[in-house]
């Protein structure tokens, strides 16, 4: 991961500037933090980090739109990390990679940058979850670590056709190792199915202090419930008629949020599932978000806005 003395702040000014040597079915979230402001440089300084990218590099419409006319296809990921701080990486659910794969991608990435990573379609797309020991090995044996400090959370996604069972899906859990070839393994979990929006998951989640994706999707179930110790969201709501896949305000609105998860906080207009509250310790975390969309060609901008406006 990231140095320790790296603080959101100088994470997002390096995206942004030129490449250095390297070494319920829920409503909509509220308008209420588009009041607070992001934070102010103390505030940083006592927070964690920020990480903020898109759902992958390659992608032909970012041709000429994202990356400048001419670029060579090889050279994509490298322009990308330059200009975000991660990329989460889609291609691993459904094929596996080669340890020179994933050092290949570490280095040509700059300090600081992270992957994170799906894991396989045949660890979560299977009806009995806690037989699915051998898929997760598979995985982690495919050289994973090989990412070194570049490599962020493992997020393990699950089809909206998949229901919450507390005793399968707490095997599965028990399956996730927290270190792995000397690295520390973070995991957080996406579900898309309503029977997850029940307080038995989160405390579940809790338990094993792994955090739960914050959707923000128009039809799988939006958590905000403090689970981990860092947060993730993939921001789903984006169009492509927008520059900035989302309208300023939003981008304003979700900086708030970031921020607000960074310094140890929780935002107040996102839904939740544990009412009331269940309080979280109130701690500095590493946020992680992604500008993910269906048409997905305004995702970079996106990510760029809520970047510059983190700085």
């Amino acid at each position: 991961m990231t140095p320790a003395k790296a603080t959101p702040a100088k994470a997002s000014a390096k995206a942004t500037a030129k490449p250095s040597a390297k070494t319920a079915k829920n409503s909509k979230p509220g308008a209420k933090s588009a009041e607070k402001p992001v934070a102010n440089a103390a505030e940083k300084a006592k927070a964690g980090r920020i990480f903020i990218g898109i759902g992958g590099w390659t992608f032909e419409p970012w041709r000429g739109v994202f990356y400048p006319k001419g670029l060579a296809h090889a050279k994509e990921l490298s322009y990308a990390s330059e200009r975000l701080t991660s990329i989460e990486v889609n291609g691993t659910f459904y094929r596996s990679q080669t340890p020179a794969t994933f050092r290949k991608w570490a280095s040509e990435v700059p300090d600081g940058f992270v992957f994170a990573l799906k894991g396989p379609r045949f660890a979560t797309n299977r009806r009995v979850l806690k037989e699915a020991g051998d898929s997760i090995k598979r995985f982690l044996d495919s050289g994973v670590t090989e990412l070194g400090e570049h490599l962020g959370p493992l997020l393990w996604q699950f089809a909206p056709t998949k229901k919450f069972d507390a005793a399968d899906f707490g095997g599965f859990l028990e399956l996730l190792p927290d270190k792995y070839n000397g690295h520390a393994i973070r995991h957080v979990i996406e579900v898309r199915h309503d029977s997850f929006s029940t307080p038995e998951f989160t405390s579940l989640l809790r338990t094993f202090k792994m955090p739960v994706v914050f959707t923000d999707h128009a039809r799988y179930p939006n958590i905000a419930d403090i689970t981990g110790d860092f947060v993730y969201a993939r921001l789903q709501r984006g169009k492509d008629t927008i520059v900035t896949a989302y309208p300023p305000q939003e981008i304003d609105e979700w900086a708030a949020r970031l921020q607000s998860w960074a310094n140890g906080g929780a935002p107040d207009d996102l839904p939740l599932v544990e009412k009331p509250r269940t309080a979280a310790p109130s701690q500095p975390r590493d946020v992680f978000a992604y500008v993910i969309h269906e048409g997905k060609v305004r995702a970079p901008a996106g990510a760029m806005a809520l970047i510059e406006k983190l700085r």
